[in-house]
C-alpha cells in the first residue's frame, strides 16, 4: 500500500498545483469526498467549493474551485476545474461570479433559466459566508 499519491489541479488556462500528498478533500457534487492513496478508480463531478491537501512537507493548500470533474486512478488524482483560485483570492472570484450572474439574470427570459441562475447565486453566497466568514 502506497502512503502518498500524486494530485494535480488543472484549469483550461494552467496547471495550478501538482503535489505528492497523503490525501485530498474534494467538493464532489454528491458531497465532500476524501481521496487517499490506493483509492478505487473513480470519476466524479465537482461543485463550487474548496479543495484541500497537504504536500509531503506538511504545508496545507486550499483552492476555491468552480465546477469540473475529478479523475482518481489508484495513486493519482487529477481535478479538472472550470475555474480555480487560491483561497486567498476566493472573495474576489466569488464576487466576480455573482456580478456576472446578476447580469445574466437580467437578460434571462425563461423562468427555468432564471431559477437556475438564482440557485447558483444562492450557492455562491452561501459558499462566501461559510468559506470566508467575516
Amino acid at each position: 500500500m502506497a502512503d502518498t499519491m500524486i494530485f494535480e489541479l488543472v484549469t483550461p488556462e494552467k496547471l495550478l498545483a501538482s503535489a505528492e500528498t497523503d490525501g485530498i478533500v474534494i467538493p464532489a457534487t454528491e458531497g465532500e469526498m476524501t481521496v487517499m492513496p490506493d483509492h478505487a478508480p473513480t470519476m466524479t463531478t465537482i461543485r463550487p467549493g474548496v479543495v484541500k491537501f497537504k504536500n509531503r512537507e506538511g504545508k496545507e493548500f486550499q483552492f476555491l474551485v468552480f465546477h469540473g470533474f475529478a479523475d482518481v486512478q489508484g495513486n493519482a488524482c487529477t481535478l479538472l476545474a472550470e475555474t480555480a483560485v487560491p483561497i486567498g483570492e476566493a472573495a474576489d472570484a466569488i464576487e466576480h461570479r455573482i456580478k456576472t450572474l446578476r447580469k445574466e439574470l437580467d437578460d434571462a427570459s425563461h423562468s427555468d433559466h432564471k431559477s437556475a441562475i438564482e440557485q447558483m447565486m444562492n450557492e455562491l453566497t452561501h459558499l462566501n459566508q461559510t468559506v470566508l466568514p467575516g
